[in-house]
C-alpha cells in the first residue's frame, strides 16, 4: 500500500503555499509600529527575548526570535512558520483531544480520594465500546497518562471532564501549561470542557457537567425560555470569565440541534424545536464566549453536532447502532442549518459533526464525521465555515456508522478527506500517524488542519502568557454580582402555562405544603421544602391537611443516555421517575400549583389535563431553585419565560410525531402546551 501512486489535493496545496508566500513578504516588510502594545508574558522555563524594545517568548529555546514567537505577526502567518518546523508525530499529536485526568479523578465518577491539582499518569485502555459494551475492532486508548501524553504523544489539546474546586482546578491547569512549555515549541495547552454553567438533571460524561463552583445559570432550554437574549449574552459572558479565570479556553458547546424528536434523550442540551429562536442563542452564547473575534479573553467555542442530531430514528441517539440513522420524514433537513448558519456568522471557532447517518437523502449513508459532500459541499461551502472541524468522541474507533467494513487507518483516510480537523476519543496517535504515512497524498490536509489547529492557539494569546492567577480565580468564578445575574435568569426562564382563576399570585397569609417529587435511587423521591430565611408573605406547613394550596414540582427523569438499550422511549411521566398514582392522590386534596421540570417536552397527560378540578396552576421550569419558583407563584416576580417547545396532549402523540418536524406545525390537536406560549400576571 506504500507504494500507490502520489494523489495531491491541489486546493489543499494552493492553500498552503499561499500562506508560506504571505509569511515570507510578511518577514520581508514588517515595520515596529510606535503604538504596538506589549502583552503580558507569562514563562515558568523558557526566556524572555529583548527585540527592538519588546519582549518575545523563546519557545523553542533557540537564543532566537522565530516568527511564530512574534506576537506581532498575525495568527496565520505565526502558524504558517510553526507548522514548517513540526514533524509528521508531532502533527498528528495536535490533530487529537481526549480526556485528560487530573490525579484522583476516576474519569466517570467520584474516586476514593478527593481530586487533587496533580497529574494523573495511568493510561486508559480498553477493548470494549464504553457506550454500548461491544468488542472494539482495536483496543482504544480513551486516556493517557499526563505526562506521557505530552511529552510522547505530542498532544496539545485536553478535555477536563474533573468537577471539583476552582483553585485546583487553576494550579492543574498551570502545571499542564508549565509541562507543555517545557516540550518542543512550547506549544500551549487548549483545555476544553462541556458546561459548567447549568442547573441540570442529566449531568453525564460528555454531555454537562451539572451543579459545580462555577455560577448556575438555568439550564439551556432555561436560556431559551427566557426569551431575553442580552441576558444570554450575559450568561455568556459570565461563564467566559469564570473559565479563563481557571484556565479552561475551549467549550465543548453549545447543541445547535433542533429538538423536533422529543424523545431524544440530549434535549435538555438544546435551545428547543424553533429554528429561529435557537439562531438567536447561538449568536448570543458565541458572541458572549469569544467576543467579536477571538482573543486572549475569549473562550473558543465548539458548535455542535452538525448538521444536527435531532432527527433520529424513534428518538434513538447515534451514540449507539441502533440511534445511527438521521431520519427527515418531513423534509426539513434544511431546516436544521439555520441555527449553525448563526453560529458561523457569529464566528463560532469550531464545529462539530455528529455520529449520525443521513437516511433516505441525496447524500452518501455514512457518519457525518466521513461524509465528504456535508463537510465540503454544505458546512465548508454554502454556510461559508472556515474554522475547525472536531469530530465528536469516537467515530474512528466506536462509532464508524457507515464504514465499519474499513479498517482504522483507512477511516481515518476516509475523515481527513472529508474535512475533520481534529479528532475526539483517542489518546494515542500511533494509527493516525500510520495512515498519513501509508497515504502520503494526505499530508497537504493534514498541514492544513495543523494550520487551523494553531491559528485558534494564537488567536486566544496562549503563546503569550497560557498561566491564570489562582488567587484572582477564587474571587471571580461564583462571586456575588454573577450570582445576582444568574438568579435573575433562574425566574426569568420560568413559564406560566395556566393560571385558572388568576389564582396566582398566591395570597399573602396563604398556608402552603410545597413537595419536590423526583427519582431518587438513595433516597425518598420526595422532599418537602421548609426554610429558616422565609421572605415570602405565606407560611409554610409540613403536611397537606395544614394547607390551603400546595404546590408540587416534577422532576422527572428519563433514562439516561449512556444506559440505553434501544427499547422504546417514552415521554410520559410514568415512564420516566413519576409515582402517577401518588401525584394525583397529593393533588386531588387541596388546590394545587403544579410545576413540571422539562428537560423533554413530557406529556402530563396522567396527571394534568386542561379543566382540572383541583390543579389550578401550571408552570415549567428548565433548572432553576425552588426560591425561584416561590417567587414566581408569590408575585414576587412577574413571570415573563415562554416556551422553547410544544409539548405533546399524550405519549402516543410523541410517537407519531415527524422527526424533523417541530411540534407547532405538527397541527392543533398535537399539544398540549405550545411553543411560545407563556402569561404574565396583570399589573392592575
Amino acid at each position: 500500500m506504500k507504494n500507490r501512486p502520489k494523489q495531491i489535493d491541489i486546493s489543499d496545496l494552493a492553500f498552503f503555499v499561499a500562506f508560506l508566500l504571505l509569511f515570507q513578504s510578511c518577514k520581508e516588510t514588517l515595520q515596529i509600529d510606535s503604538v504596538t502594545k506589549q502583552p503580558k508574558l507569562g514563562t515558568k522555563s523558557v526566556k524572555i527575548l529583548e527585540v527592538a524594545g519588546l519582549e518575545f517568548r523563546d519557545l523553542n529555546k533557540n537564543d532566537t526570535l522565530d516568527p511564530y514567537e512574534d506576537w506581532r505577526l498575525t495568527a496565520e502567518v505565526r502558524s504558517t512558520d510553526l507548522v514548517s518546523k513540526l514533524s509528521i508525530p508531532q502533527k498528528a499529536g495536535l490533530m487529537l483531544i481526549s480526556t485528560t485526568l487530573m490525579k484522583n479523578d476516576a474519569g466517570r465518577g467520584p474516586g476514593k480520594e478527593p481530586i487533587t491539582s496533580g497529574f494523573n499518569e495511568t493510561d486508559a485502555v480498553s477493548d470494549v465500546n464504553f457506550f454500548t459494551k461491544k468488542p472494539l475492532s482495536a483496543p482504544m486508548m480513551s486516556t493517557a497518562g499526563t505526562t506521557k501524553d505530552v511529552d510522547e504523544f505530542y498532544k496539545r489539546h485536553f478535555i477536563l471532564r474533573a468537577n471539583t474546586a476552582v483553585d485546583t482546578i487553576a494550579k492543574w491547569a498551570n502545571r499542564l501549561q508549565e509541562l507543555c512549555e517545557n516540550g518542543a515549541f512550547g506549544i500551549p495547552a487548549t483545555i476544553a470542557s462541556n458546561p459548567r454553567n447549568h442547573i441540570s438533571v442529566d449531568a453525564s460524561v460528555g454531555l454537562t457537567m451539572g451543579r459545580t463552583a462555577f455560577t448556575p445559570f438555568p439550564g439551556e432550554l432555561g436560556l431559551a425560555a427566557m426569551r431575553d437574549f442580552e441576558l444570554v449574552r450575559q450568561f455568556a459572558d459570565i461563564s467566559r470569565q469564570e473559565w479563563r479565570a481557571v484556565g479552561i479556553n475551549k467549550g465543548y458547546m453549545y447543541m445547535a440541534d433542533l429538538a423536533t424528536e422529543p424523545r431524544w434523550q440530549r434535549t435538555e442540551g438544546t435551545f428547543g424545536e424553533d429554528a429561529e429562536l435557537a439562531a438567536n442563542m447561538m449568536t448570543e452564547v458565541v458572541k458572549g464566549f469569544q467576543g467579536e473575534q477571538l482573543g486572549s479573553t475569549s473562550v473558543a467555542l465548539t458548535t455542535k453536532h452538525f448538521p444536527g442530531g435531532g432527527s433520529g430514528e424513534g428518538g434513538q441517539d447515534p451514540h449507539f447502532d441502533w440511534g445511527k440513522k438521521g431520519i427527515y420524514p418531513g423534509g426539513m433537513f434544511e431546516r436544521n442549518l439555520i441555527p449553525f448558519k448563526a453560529a458561523i456568522e457569529a464566528g463560532t471557532s469550531a464545529i462539530m459533526p455528529y455520529y449520525s447517518l443521513p437516511s433516505g437523502t441525496e447524500y452518501e449513508e455514512v457518519g457525518f464525521a466521513f461524509n465528504k459532500r456535508i463537510l465540503q459541499e454544505v458546512l465548508r461551502g454554502r454556510l461559508g465555515f472556515k474554522g475547525i472541524i472536531n469530530s465528536d468522541t469516537g467515530p474512528i474507533e466506536m462509532m464508524p456508522w457507515g464504514v465499519e467494513e474499513l479498517s482504522i487507518i483507512e477511516r481515518y483516510k476516509k475523515a481527513l478527506e472529508a474535512g475533520v480537523n481534529l479528532f475526539s476519543g483517542q489518546a494515542d496517535p500511533t494509527l493516525l500517524i500510520e495512515a498519513i504515512s501509508t497515504f502520503p497524498e494526505l499530508m497537504p490536509i493534514v498541514d492544513a488542519s495543523v494550520h487551523k489547529i494553531l491559528i485558534e492557539k494564537f488567536q486566544l494569546g496562549l503563546f503569550e502568557n497560557p498561566y491564570v492567577d489562582v488567587s484572582a480565580a477564587k474571587q471571580i468564578v461564583g462571586n456575588d454580582e454573577f450570582k445576582k445575574t444568574a438568579e435573575v435568569a433562574l425566574r426569568k426562564s420560568i413559564v406560566l402555562l395556566r393560571n385558572q382563576n388568576e389564582i396566582l399570585p398566591l395570597k399573602a397569609n396563604t398556608k402552603v405544603y410545597f413537595e419536590t417529587f423526583t427519582e431518587n435511587r438513595d433516597a425518598s423521591p420526595t422532599n418537602v421544602f421548609q426554610t429558616d430565611n422565609n421572605s415570602w408573605d405565606i407560611e409554610f406547613v409540613d403536611s397537606v391537611d395544614k394547607a390551603d394550596f400546595t404546590i408540587l414540582w416534577l422532576i422527572p427523569k428519563g433514562k439516561s443516555l449512556f444506559q440505553s438499550n434501544g427499547g422504546p422511549l417514552h415521554i410520559d411521566l410514568s415512564n420516566n421517575g413519576i409515582d402517577v398514582e401518588y401525584i394525583r392522590q397529593v393533588a386531588a386534596q387541596k388546590p394545587t400549583i403544579l410545576a413540571v421540570n422539562y428537560t423533554n417536552p413530557w406529556a402530563i397527560d396522567e396527571v394534568y389535563q386542561d379543566g382540572s378540578k383541583t390543579i389550578l396552576g401550571v408552570l415549567a421550569t428548565f433548572g432553576t431553585t425552588p426560591e425561584a419558583i416561590l417567587d414566581i407563584v408569590t408575585g414576587k416576580y412577574n413571570p415573563s419565560g415562554k416556551m422553547p417547545f410544544t409539548t405533546p396532549i399524550s405519549d402516543e402523540a410523541a410517537q407519531n410525531q415527524k422527526s424533523d418536524v417541530p411540534g407547532y406545525l405538527e397541527g392543533d390537536a398535537y399539544g398540549l402546551f405550545n411553543f411560545d406560549e407563556g402569561l404574565r400576571y396583570s399589573t392592575n
